[in-house]
């Protein structure tokens, strides 16, 4: 691995894993083999016993490419060790599976595949969800006591970009001999340091920020190294590894990590400010705003507010469809974090597979637009949220 010289981000995010080849290219190059050969059989035992570097099998993650975008990865967030999953999903039910034997802890509102995943699959495995409010956390504590090993949050949160207390969920779980847990996708490694603030794993969909340009679909948790080791033997035999290509164009998108996300939270700042006095605009949120119930908590932790902005329509939800259908900039498509600005509709995509008072319970309505705000010019991203709004 390169050795690094900088702890500046955006040099971490272009040189950090890029292991040396012998015909010296400067990044990477794509090892689409799925495995590979050795001069003897004393030399595959050392590998396999992990007593010599090397590689072996690609679906066991023993490849270069992905080998070398793991180390860009946990050099990014500041781990010891990452793992390279073939989407968010595959890294968050490795994580269960491994971890959340015991019971799972999950704190505030999660992304709607996570709640299904908890609330529909997991039980029928003997493992069992509590949820529990950020506003109550000595339910939390009760919660432990019982023998619960595992706490799970999101922050920023999907869709409603509530911010929870790293620090205080993750001091509560490490009180009671459980590990914390954090899908971090929403902000970012740019924005937020999760394991800085003392959480055991921080995980995110590859898809969104990290790849940044709607063509990967991957996951990653950054950990210790021993942690991961509990997670390794269920990527492996669920055969969730990235391929390597898709881990080949991440490594090369994560170059301009920083300069992206930076460009997406000023965008975003300047549309929530324009859709918080729009007339017809009921509700925004943002952890940026000093009307966000969490604003104090978000810019202690934060260092970016994020690229993400949600709105309620003033109108019913056939009018909060027009409006978001009259965009001409913003493309009416699901996931988030890419260079384009996209839009959707909570309830008709992330959270569709909820019934309408489950998604009530958590406070999604049919009038809610979620904003992924993109890399384009600020000025005709917030001329086409007037126009739309105004038609």
């Amino acid at each position: 691995m390169q050795e690094k010289t900088t702890t500046d981000l955006s040099t971490t995010c272009i040189h950090s894993g890029d292991l040396k080849d012998s015909h010296g290219a400067v990044h990477m190059p794509l090892y689409d083999a799925t495995t590979f050969r050795f001069s003897s059989t004393e030399q595959l035992l050392e590998v396999i016993d992990g007593k010599r570097a090397g590689y072996l099998y690609t679906r066991y993650g023993m490849n270069p490419t992905i080998i070398s975008l793991e180390e860009k990865i946990a050099a990014i967030d500041g781990a010891e060790a990452a793992l390279a999953f073939g989407a968010g999903m595959a890294a968050l039910s490795a994580l269960f599976l491994a971890c959340g034997t015991h019971g799972i802890a999950c704190v505030g509102d999660v992304y709607g595949g996570t709640l299904e995943l908890l609330d529909r699959q997991l039980p029928g495995l003997g493992i069992k969800t509590h949820h529990v409010s950020p506003q109550k956390l000595e339910t939390l504590e009760t919660v432990l006591s019982g023998g619960v090993k595992l706490v799970f949050f999101e922050t920023p949160s999907n869709p409603l970009l509530e911010v929870i207390d790293i620090r205080k969920v993750t001091d509560i779980a490490h009180r009671h001999g459980a590990l914390a847990a954090i899908d971090n996708t929403f902000a970012s490694p740019v924005n937020q340091r999760p394991l800085e603030l003392g959480v055991d794993f921080t995980m995110q969909s590859a898809t969104k920020y990290l790849g940044g340009h709607s063509s990967v679909t991957g996951g990653v948790i950054s950990a210790k190294a021993a942690l991961l080791e509990r997670i390794k033997p269920w990527r492996k035999n669920l055969g969730q590894m990235i391929s390597p290509d898709q881990a080949h164009r991440l490594a090369s998108q994560l170059g301009t990590l920083s300069l992206r996300v930076e460009k997406q939270n000023a965008n975003a700042f300047a549309i929530a400010k324009f859709l918080a006095v729009h007339p017809k605009v009921s509700r925004v949120f943002y952890p940026g705003l000093p009307s966000h119930p969490n604003h104090e908590v978000a810019k202690r932790q934060m260092s970016g507010f994020g690229g993400m902005v949600t709105f309620d329509y003033k109108g019913s939800s056939a009018d909060s469809t027009r409006v978001i259908e009259k965009l001409k900039i913003f493309s009416l498509a699901p996931s988030l974090g890419g260079v384009e600005s996209l839009v959707t509709q909570p309830h008709t995509t992330s959270h569709h597979d909820l019934s309408a008072a489950e998604r009530a319970e958590i406070g999604i309505t049919d009038t809610m637009a979620r904003l992924s705000v993109g890399i384009e010019n600020e000025t005709d991203l917030i001329a086409d949220l007037e126009q739309a709004l105004d038609s």
